[in-house]
C-alpha cells in the first residue's frame, strides 16, 4: 500500500511544482515536458515486464528492488544538479516504479485467501483514492512552504523517509512467492512491448504541446502493428516452451478481459476529468495550486470510504450491481457539476462543488476497489504478476488516451486569442463540454460492466489452486535460497 500511495502521488505531484522548477534550474520548456512525460513513459513502458519478472524471480524480491530503486531515484530527483540530472532521475523513477507496481496487487493476490482479499482490495481503492487528490494538495502545500528554503526539493526528498520505511516493513512482514512453474524472461517479448507502449504513449503525451505533428500519428498507427506482432509472437512462444511474456490465456477468462475493457475505458474518463478539472479550477477561476488541492479533499475522502464499504460491505451481496451504480453515480455527479458550473459561474466556491465531488467520490469508490478483485479473482497464482502488470498498464494506456483527448475535448473549445477577461468564462465552457464526455464514457463503462460476472468467485479456478500455498513459508523453497 505504502508503494501504491507513492506512486500515485509522485504522478501528480510535480504538476504544481512546475513554475518553481523553472525558476531555479532554468529549465527550458521542453526539459519541463520530458520532467513530467518521462515518468508517465519509462512506467507504462516497464509494468508488464515488471509483473512478468515479480512471477519468475520473485514477487517480494522484485517489489524490493523497485522500492529501494525508486526511494533512491527521488534523492536523485531532489539533489538534482540541473535540469539533465532531473530528467535522467524521473526516468530511473519511472523505471523502477514500473518493478515495484505491479508487484503490489500480485503479491495481495499470492499471500491472501480469496475471502480475505475483499478487506485487502477495499484498502486499495482507498489508498488510490487518497493518492490521486493527495499528489497536488501536497505538492503546493511542499513547495509554498519552502522548507529550510529548498523550494520544489520537498516534493521527491518526502518519498526518502517513506521508501526506508516500506523496505524495512516489506523485507521483514512480506511473504516470498513466484510462480511454481520454471518461467524464462522473453527477452523479445519485452522489446515488443516497451517499443509498442513508447510509440503510442509518446506521440499522445508531447502530442499538443507539439502541434500533433504527422510523426506522432504515423507513431501511434504504427504501435498497433507492432502490437499485432506483439499478439502473435506471444502465441507462438506460449506453444513452445510456455514461457510468454504476457499469457494470452489469461483473456480467455472473462471476468479478466472484461475487467481490462473497463479499466482502459475508466482510465481514459480519469485522464480527461483531472486534468480538465485542475485546469478549470486554476487557470479558469484563479485558484491558487492549494485552493484547489484542497477542494479536492470531500471527493478523496469519499472514494476511500467507499471502496472500503465495496467490497467487504456490498460485492459479496450484489456483485456486479455495484460497480453499475458507481458508473452511474460518477456521471450523475458530473451532470451535477456540470449545472453547479454554469449556474454559479465564474462565483462558483470549493463549498458549492462538494456536493458533486461527493457523489463523484463515492462512484468512483464503488469502482476501483471491486474492479480490482474482479480482474485478479479468477487468474491463476502463477501468472498474478503478468495480470497485475497488465491492469496496471492498460490504465496507464487509457490516462495517456485521455490526456491526449484533452487537447480535443478540452482546448477545442477554447478560442485562439482570448483577452483577459475572456479566459475564465472560456475555461469554465470548455470545463463543463469536457464533463459532458467523461459522462459519455462512464455510460460506456456501464454497458461493458455486463461483462464481468455477476457475483464475484471465491476461489482461483485452474491448476495453479492445487499447488502448494506460495505464502506459506515451510512449503516455499525459495525462502532457503
Amino acid at each position: 500500500m505504502t508503494a501504491a500511495f507513492m506512486d500515485l502521488v509522485d504522478v501528480t505531484i510535480v504538476n504544481i511544482a512546475i513554475p518553481s522548477i523553472e525558476r531555479d534550474t532554468g529549465a527550458s520548456f521542453s526539459s519541463v515536458q520530458w520532467i513530467v512525460a518521462g515518468y508517465a513513459l519509462a512506467f507504462a513502458a516497464g509494468l508488464i515486464t515488471g509483473g512478468r519478472l515479480g512471477d519468475i524471480y520473485g514477487r517480494k524480491r522484485l517489489f524490493l528492488i523497485g522500492i529501494g530503486g525508486f526511494t533512491l531515484a527521488s534523492a536523485l530527483c531532489g539533489f538534482a544538479a540541473n535540469p539533465e540530472m532531473l530528467v535522467a532521475s524521473r526516468l530511473l523513477q519511472g523505471a523502477t516504479a514500473a518493478l515495484m507496481v505491479p508487484q503490489v496487487l500480485s503479491i495481495v493476490h499470492a499471500t491472501f485467501p480469496a475471502h480475505e482479499r475483499g478487506k485487502v482490495f477495499g484498502l486499495f481503492g482507498a489508498i488510490v483514492g487518497l493518492g490521486a487528490v493527495s499528489g497536488p494538495l501536497l505538492g503546493a502545500l511542499l513547495t509554498e512552504w519552502n522548507i529550510a528554503g529548498l523550494e520544489w526539493r520537498p516534493i521527491f526528498l518526502i518519498n526518502l523517509p517513506v521508501g526506508v520505511l516500506g523496505l524495512i516493513l516489506g523485507s521483514r512482514f512480506i511473504t516470498e512467492s513466484k510462480s511454481p512453474r520454471a518461467l524464462r524472461l522473453d527477452l523479445v517479448g519485452v522489446v515488443l512491448v516497451t517499443l509498442g507502449m513508447l510509440m503510442l504513449i509518446y506521440p499522445l503525451t508531447r502530442g499538443r504541446e507539439l502541434g500533433w505533428p504527422l510523426w506522432g500519428h504515423l507513431s501511434m498507427a504504427g504501435s498497433l502493428l507492432v502490437f499485432l506482432v506483439l499478439v502473435l509472437f506471444e502465441r507462438a512462444k506460449a506453444g513452445r516452451d510456455g514461457s510468454p511474456l504476457i499469457e494470452l490465456s489469461l483473456f480467455r477468462v472473462r471476468s479478466f478481459a472484461a475487467g481490462i475493457a473497463v479499466q482502459l475505458t475508466f482510465g481514459i474518463g480519469l485522464g480527461i476529468f483531472f486534468l480538465v478539472w485542475t485546469l478549470y479550477m486554476q487557470m479558469g477561476l484563479g485558484w491558487s495550486a492549494l485552493r484547489a488541492g484542497l477542494t479536492g479533499v470531500p471527493f478523496s475522502v469519499s472514494v476511500s470510504v467507499a471502496a472500503g464499504l465495496s467490497v467487504q460491505k456490498l460485492v459479496p451481496r450484489f456483485g456486479r450491481k455495484v460497480l453499475q451504480t458507481g458508473a452511474l453515480l460518477m456521471a450523475a455527479g458530473l451532470l451535477l457539476y456540470i449545472w453547479e458550473s454554469d449556474h454559479y459561474g465564474m462565483g462558483i466556491t470549493s463549498w458549492q462543488m462538494a456536493l458533486p465531488l461527493v457523489v463523484m467520490g463515492v462512484g468512483m469508490g464503488l469502482i476501483v476497489a471491486p474492479l480490482a478483485d474482479a480482474v485478479l479473482s479468477e487468474v491463476p497464482k502463477e501468472h498474478s504478476g503478468s495480470a497485475s502488470g497488465l491492469f496496471n498498464t492498460v490504465q496507464q494506456m487509457g490516462n495517456a488516451l485521455g490526456l491526449g483527448l484533452v487537447s480535443v475535448v478540452f482546448y477545442g473549445a477554447i478560442g485562439d486569442r482570448l483577452t483577459p477577461e475572456q479566459v475564465g468564462p472560456a475555461f469554465a465552457d470548455a470545463f463543463e463540454r469536457s464533463l459532458w464526455w467523461v459522462a459519455g464514457v462512464l455510460v460506456l463503462i456501464f454497458v461493458v460492466m455486463f461483462a464481468l460476472p455477476a457475483r464475484p468467485k471465491q476461489h482461483v479456478e485452474g491448476a495453479a489452486e492445487d499447488e502448494p500455498d506460495a505464502t506459506e513459508p515451510a512449503k516455499e523453497p525459495v525462502l532457503t535460497h
